[in-house]
């Protein structure tokens, strides 16, 4: 689809995009707008592996680039010590730079206009890169609230950097420590056809 490079382009490059001319929770947006969204939403992002593909009956609503982290805590286990992934902490951006959507344990999304929320479950993850976090289909298991985020059925989060648990630094002494570490990702939304009208 798209790779970011720093965090000025990634905040620049991010896009909303609805499922058709109007999106079906009310959101306000121009005609001209409007007309290049649909010209974007006829390009679905570029797929690593086939296996993060979102079923038929699915269609793309929007999609939002991705500054954040990847919580980690050190966990005493029967193999040792390692860094084990507590909860993400991020924050979505629409192309003008505004902040659209929070990101935080669950996983959880939350539109920042009306507080609408999705919770999802990984169906799978595929690793594109050594030095990433895995790319993820996930499936919304949970809606709250009325607005942007209650029709959302799948997400895939894609194009990530960075993001990995630390490689050292947990050990005896540092068991319940945190460490909070950089990434970003695209998050593509969809609904099902029939909540795209």
């Amino acid at each position: 689809m798209f790779k970011v490079h720093g965090l000025i382009s990634l905040i620049a490059a991010g896009l909303l995009l609805a499922c058709s001319a109007g999106d079906s929770q009310g959101d306000a947006t121009s005609a001209e707008t409007v007309s290049t969204q649909s010209e974007q939403l006829k390009s679905l992002p570029r797929l690593p592996s086939p296996n993060l593909a979102v079923p038929e009956g699915n269609r793309l609503a929007f999609y939002y680039d991705a500054i954040g982290v990847q919580i980690y805590t050190c966990q005493a286990l029967p193999t040792g010590y390692a860094w084990t992934f507590l909860a993400p902490e991020a924050s979505l951006f629409d192309r003008r730079g505004h902040l659209v959507i929070k990101h935080f344990a669950g996983p959880t999304w939350e539109s920042v206009d009306d507080g609408s929320q999705v919770v999802a479950k990984k169906l799978t993850d595929f690793t594109e890169h050594a030095n990433a976090i895995p790319e993820l289909l996930l499936q919304a298991t949970t809606h709250a609230g009325k607005g942007r985020m209650q029709d959302v059925s799948y997400i895939q989060r894609l194009d990530t950097v960075g993001g990995l648990a630390p490689s050292s630094g947990c050990d005896a002494e540092h068991v319940d420590a945190t460490s909070r570490v950089g990434y970003t990702a695209t998050y593509f939304f969809y609904r099902t056809d029939s909540d795209c009208r």
